[in-house]
């Protein structure tokens, strides 16, 4: 499940310094305007930039704009698919189960190393931080990033050898839950009793997808609910990391060529320790030089597939605004489930349907909870006549894209 598909999502407020003290206020999804702030010199924001975030604000259902929307979300519902069943395939039984998903990992956050790597030196320009990070901030703050990604891809593909699609994908919906405990105690969200209630709401619809399950498997299931924590952990470090000017990395292309590289390190590390090297020239992947050859083929596709899905899924951010995406996140966990179900023939019984209605009702009140506490900042902004924060409204898809990671701001200077 790396990356493979749009978990329910979830927003990031804006970090800002008042009187000395931290807060953190929320995007503005009515004011869409771009993720790099400048708070001296207004022109400094590339009106071109802004522009390819507001699809034509005076007339947003515009066949041209509608058009576009639907293209993105078709182009990230297939690569999102395609490695989803990538994952299933490769892990599962259906092509006898690849001996090295460690070592599949691996060669992707490598991939994603390399290729953030080289966009942000060929656009050094746009890409490199302003500012110089100390070491300190790289350890406690970079490293824990990139082992809670790390962890989150590595567990989610781990619990895939023994479990269905259908059932890591409904277990993994459950990742609002954690991303909220771990923004409590960052303090990145206030607790209340709304929230308190959607997690609730989405706990029981888990609860009712793994009530009956005939073909429950302890260790898949625990996999794949660590997996689930660690993305709530990773996404509450990614949020600040890109929100503080102090670490150089709001952009997330830069992000990423920071914590990839980390991924792929510990990654490796525990693919010498844990995949079973002393089997593989028993292993019909790695029992000639035509099988490796062609394993090394199989590993460049399926990173090549994480790094784009990824991609599109910020592309798709830039063109739209923040509630589209939402919305197309939680489609597509039902269309992910209804393709595992006709082709990999996952079992799925009316007590899994409901529970799946029940996930996507929790995460859908979350984000309408989200959406009309930015509604009323708005309000309060314009009462005031104060301006309103350029801040693009983002919501980071947790599931991952599976792969990172964690670049939203890539896509402003690629449309």
């Amino acid at each position: 499940m790396q990356s493979s598909g749009g978990e329910p999502v979830a927003h990031f407020p804006v970090h800002i310094e008042e009187n000395g003290s931290e807060q953190y206020e929320p995007f503005n999804i009515e004011n869409k305007s771009g993720m790099d702030i400048e708070d001296d010199d207004p022109e400094s924001f590339h009106s071109d930039n802004y522009n390819s975030l507001q699809l034509d604000a005076k007339n947003p259902l515009s066949t041209d704009n509608v058009l576009k929307t639907l293209f993105f979300v078709l182009v990230w519902y297939t690569f999102s698919l395609f490695l989803t069943l990538y994952n299933k395939s490769l892990l599962g039984d259906h092509l006898g189960r690849f001996p090295a998903p460690l070592l599949m990992n691996t060669v992707h956050f490598t991939m994603q190393a390399v290729l953030s790597n080289m966009i942000t030196w060929i656009g050094a320009r746009r890409f490199q931080p302003r500012v110089t990070m100390t070491w300190r901030d790289y350890f406690t703050k970079v490293v824990p990033t990139a082992l809670g990604t790390a962890l989150d891809v590595n567990l989610s593909n781990a619990s895939l050898v023994s479990i269905s699609v259908t059932f890591a994908t409904m277990c993994k919906s459950g990742s609002p839950i954690f991303l909220l405990l771990f923004a409590f105690a960052f303090r990145l969200e206030t607790p209340s009793y709304r929230l308190s209630g959607i997690i609730m709401i989405i706990s029981a619809g888990i609860l009712l997808t793994v009530a009956k399950e005939t073909e429950f498997e302890f260790w898949g299931f625990i996999f794949v609910m660590l997996a689930s924590v660690m993305s709530g952990f990773r996404w509450s470090m990614t949020q600040i990391l890109l929100q503080r000017e102090a670490y150089g990395l709001k952009n997330p292309i830069t992000l990423m060529s920071y914590v990839t590289p980390v991924m792929a390190i510990v990654t490796l590390i525990l693919s010498l320790g844990l995949d079973p090297w002393n089997e593989f020239t028993s292993n019909r992947y790695f029992n000639s030089v035509w099988h490796v050859a062609r394993s090394c083929l199989l590993m460049l596709f399926g990173g090549a597939l994480a790094f784009c899905m990824v991609l599109t899924e910020y592309i798709l951010v830039s063109v739209t605004s923040a509630v589209t995406v939402t919305v197309a996140g939680i489609v597509k966990e039902a269309v992910t489930i209804l393709v595992a179900v006709f082709y990999f023939h996952d079992k799925f019984t009316w007590l899994k349907g409901a529970g799946l209605v029940v996930i996507i009702i929790g995460v859908s009140l979350f984000n309408w909870y989200k959406y009309q506490k930015l509604q009323k900042k708005a309000s309060e902004d314009k009462v005031v006549g104060s301006q309103p924060t350029s801040v693009a409204a983002k919501y980071v898809i947790l599931e991952e894209m599976d792969e990172e990671d964690s670049q939203r701001e890539l896509s402003n200077h690629i449309i």
